[in-house]
């Protein structure tokens, strides 16, 4: 279950952190609408590491269908030292 408290709550912000837990992140509302999320820190850094990966997979992706991501096997040799 989502927890979704409003933004005023964070002058007990005590109150709000314990409510933050891995994979639970507190949404907060201003006005009625969503404005923020306080979350763990391995949930921030894993979100961010997915992130950092889709996009370094995007890239590839792109470097292929340009036909700049193809290496040859003696390329790929003189890469790894052999």
């Amino acid at each position: 279950m989502s927890n979704i408290l409003p933004v005023s709550d964070l002058r007990n912000y005590n109150e709000v952190l314990k409510n933050c837990q891995i994979g639970q992140p507190v949404f907060l509302t201003k006005n009625g609408r969503g404005r923020f999320v306080v979350m763990d820190i391995e949930d921030y850094e894993r979100e961010k590491a997915e992130k950092k990966l889709l996009l370094m997979l995007q890239e590839a992706e792109e470097a292929v269908k340009d036909g700049n991501g193809w290496l040859t096997i003696d390329e790929i040799k003189a890469n790894v030292g052999e």
